[in-house]
């Protein structure tokens, strides 16, 4: 099997449906998501080489199949009536996730910048990544009807890689790294 079609070299690719531009704003948004697979992967391989984050790892594979599951859900060219992949209960479960990696992390009181350790580094680009995708998907969102649970997981993850940086940084331990000019902008945490 050749891997190369020739389909799409006057500018169209297929979704599931039909065929519409390669700049259309549902490629754009599941190419993103698949941007974004690619990094969770790296920062998955950083992680596994570390030996100290096996739980991450974990999760981060799982991520990688829900944002197949993401990008397979808004590859429909109508999307009217279509059985989807992703469910409501995958934005709960990172909401899980979040909470975990927030208690491991030390008390954050001002703005942080992405960094400290390279796992760390990767989960930020990541997050960067994903807020991209986030927007794509509202554009996309204004064309066609998206499935919900896409919009929902996809603002989660952001704030899953948030505290999942934060965390892998704490269990390495390497300091974050302080937005020097900040002030003191978090609220303690509750006890």
């Amino acid at each position: 099997m050749k891997i190369y079609t020739r389909t799409g070299d006057e500018g169209q690719t297929s979704v599931k449906g039909g065929r519409v531009r390669k700049d259309d704003s549902r490629v754009e948004a599941y190419g993103t998501i698949d941007e974004l697979n690619s990094f969770a992967a790296h920062a998955a391989a950083v992680a596994a080489a570390t030996g100290q984050l096996d739980e991450l790892v974990e999760e981060l594979m799982e991520i990688q199949q829900e944002l197949f599951d993401c990008g397979s859900d808004l590859a429909f060219r109508d999307p009217a009536g279509r059985e989807f992949k992703l469910t409501e209960e995958a934005a709960v479960r990172l909401e899980g996730w979040i909470d975990a990696h927030t208690e491991a992390a030390p008390e954050i009181t001002r703005f942080i910048l992405p960094g400290g350790s390279e796992v760390s580094a990767l989960l930020h680009v990541c997050r960067t990544v994903c807020r991209r995708a986030e927007r794509r998907a509202v554009t996309l969102s204004a064309e066609v009807e998206v499935h919900a649970p896409v919009m929902m997981y996809l603002n989660r993850l952001s704030d899953y890689f948030f505290a999942a940086a934060r965390a892998a940084n704490a269990k390495l331990g390497v300091e974050d790294t302080a937005y020097i000019r900040s002030a003191d902008v978090f609220r303690k945490r509750e006890s």
